[in-house]
C-alpha cells in the first residue's frame, strides 16, 4: 500500500477518484462530491490534507485529514457532516491503512483518529495492540419494508393516538395542514433562507448556530443542495398550518438512502401541536407509498422522540491508531490510574470527545 498526501486545496484534481471510491465502497450520499466539496470550501482552514492510498493502481482508501494538535491528526469533520471524511474499500485492513498513513502525514504524528464512523459503512475493527475504538452515539434509521399501515401499527399507541387527536383539534380550529416538497436547484436559495428564519426564531438563535444566507452554514447548505438537486437527489420538505410554514426537513438522497440532515419547526406554535411529528407522519406515508428509497437515516443522537418512530438503532464509533503500541498502553495506564494528574506528558488521543454533530432540531 502506498499513500500519496497532497493539500486538500487540490481536491478537485482527485475528485473523480473520490467519486469512484464512494461507488465501490460506502456508497453514501454523505461522501458524494456535491456534499464534500462545499463542505471543504466553507469550513476548511487550509491545513487539511487529502490522503490517497493505492494498492498497485487500485485506490483502496481516501481521506481528508486535519491536524488536531501537535502529534495528532484526525478526519476532517465540521459539525455539518455526520461522518468523518474517510472512505475505504470493504474488507480493507483498517489497522494497516492507519499505520501506513501515520508514517506519511507531515510532521511526526503519534496518533491518528477517525471520527464518527458508521459500522454499516466501515466495519468496526477488532481491538489491536495500537488501535482502540470508542462508542460515540447511538443513531436511528427507518427501513422501508411492507406498507405504511403495517409500519404505523407497530408504532406506540401513544404516538398514534396523540397525532390523531391533534388532527381532530386542527379540524375544529379550521387549521388546514399540508405538506409540499421543493427539489429544483433554483428553489434552494429561498428554501434555505426560509429554513434559517424558522431556526432563528428558536433556541438556535441564542447559540449562534442558526442558518443565515450570508453565513458559512447558509452558503454550504445552499451550494450543497443545489448540487444534489441538479441530480434529482435532494428535497426540502415543508409543512404548513394554513399558509404558514411550521416545520421543515432538509434531506439528501443516494443509493436508496434518504438522510435527514436538519429538521426545524416553529417554536411559537401552541404546545398541544407537534408540527415536526405531523410532518414526519405524512412524509413516512409518502415514503412507504412511493418506495423511491429503502432507508431513512437520522444520523443524530438517539433521543426519546426517535424511538417513537423506529426500533432500529446502531452505534457510531471513533477510532484512534497509535504510532507505537506502547503509547496506547501508556494512555490506558494513565487514564485508569487513581488520582491521575490532568497534565499529561503523553500526546492526547486524536479523537477524545468531539462535540456532537447532531444537526437536527426536534420537539
Amino acid at each position: 500500500m502506498n499513500w500519496t498526501i497532497v493539500p486538500a486545496s487540490e481536491f478537485a484534481r482527485h475528485a473523480e477518484q473520490w467519486h469512484q471510491l464512494n461507488r465501490q465502497g460506502p456508497r453514501s450520499p454523505l461522501f458524494e462530491l456535491d456534499f464534500v466539496q462545499p463542505l471543504l470550501a466553507e469550513f476548511g482552514t487550509g491545513a487539511e490534507m487529502l490522503a490517497i492510498c493505492r494498492d498497485g493502481k487500485l485506490v483502496v482508501a481516501m481521506a481528508i485529514m486535519a491536524p488536531v494538535r501537535r502529534g495528532a491528526w484526525a478526519t476532517f469533520q465540521p459539525s455539518q457532516a455526520p461522518l468523518g471524511m474517510w472512505m475505504s474499500l470493504r474488507g480493507a485492513d483498517l489497522d494497516a491503512l492507519l499505520s501506513s498513513l501515520m508514517r506519511k502525514l507531515p510532521g511526526l504524528p503519534l496518533v491518528v483518529g477517525l471520527t464518527q464512523c458508521d459500522p454499516l459503512l466501515l466495519a468496526r475493527p477488532d481491538a489491536a495492540s495500537a488501535v482502540q475504538t470508542a462508542d460515540y452515539i447511538d443513531t436511528a434509521r427507518i427501513t422501508v419494508t411492507g406498507t405504511f399501515d403495517e409500519y404505523w401499527a407497530a408504532r406506540g399507541k401513544n404516538l398514534r393516538a396523540n397525532l390523531k387527536k391533534q388532527r381532530a383539534r386542527m379540524l375544529k380550529e379550521d387549521i388546514v395542514a399540508r405538506m409540499d416538497t421543493l427539489s429544483a436547484p433554483e428553489d434552494m436559495a429561498a428554501a434555505v433562507a426560509q429554513f434559517g428564519l424558522l431556526e432563528s426564531a428558536g433556541w438556535k438563535a441564542q447559540g449562534g448556530t442558526a442558518i443565515h444566507p450570508d453565513n458559512a452554514q447558509g452558503r454550504f447548505y445552499r451550494s450543497m443542495l443545489e448540487g444534489f438537486c441538479r441530480r434529482g437527489a435532494a428535497v426540502m420538505i415543508r409543512y404548513f398550518f394554513n399558509d404558514k410554514v411550521v416545520a421543515m426537513d432538509l434531506c439528501i438522497e443516494g443509493d436508496g438512502v434518504r438522510v435527514i440532515l436538519k429538521t426545524t419547526y416553529d417554536e411559537s406554535v401552541p404546545s398541544h401541536y407537534s408540527p415536526a411529528f405531523l410532518m414526519r407522519e405524512e412524509s413516512c406515508q409518502q415514503m412507504f407509498a412511493n418506495k423511491t428509497y429503502g432507508t431513512l437515516e437520522f444520523y443524530g443522537k438517539v433521543m426519546d422522540w426517535h424511538t417513537k418512530w423506529t426500533d432500529e438503532v446502531r452505534t457510531l464509533y471513533h477510532v484512534n491508531s497509535y504510532r507505537w503500541p506502547i503509547l496506547l498502553r501508556l494512555h490506558t495506564f494513565v487514564k485508569n490510574r487513581p488520582g491521575r494528574q490532568q497534565a499529561q506528558p503523553l500526546p492526547e488521543p486524536a479523537v477524545a470527545a468531539p462535540p456532537l454533530a447532531n444537526n437536527q432540531s426536534s420537539e
